[in-house]
């Protein structure tokens, strides 16, 4: 390899030196956006496991409120008979 002539390497050298510095100032600035990102988006994760519990336990509920529901209709058309019998007999 051959050497460098003094002349070139004073001319070069600081604006390399100077396009290294800027490299590294890029670097760390990707490296903070990246930490903020993955912040940010650690933040909108849990926001949103937070709001898929919510939506489910009111899925639960309507459940629970469904079973609860299907549970009386058997008693409501025992009722419906019987008031029609009843009906019937006062008929007579």
């Amino acid at each position: 390899m051959e050497k460098i002539p003094g002349w070139v390497e004073k001319i070069f050298t600081p604006k390399v030196n100077e396009l290294i510095g800027e490299v590294k100032a890029l670097n760390t600035k990707v490296d903070s956006l990246r930490n903020e990102t993955k912040s940010e988006l650690a933040s909108l994760r849990n926001e949103m496991l937070a709001r898929f519990e919510a939506v489910d336990a009111r899925f639960v509920a309507m459940d629970s409120r469904f079973d609860s529901l299907e549970a009386r209709i058997p008693v409501m058309e025992k009722i419906a008979e019987f008031e029609l019998r009843l009906a019937d007999c006062v008929a007579f």
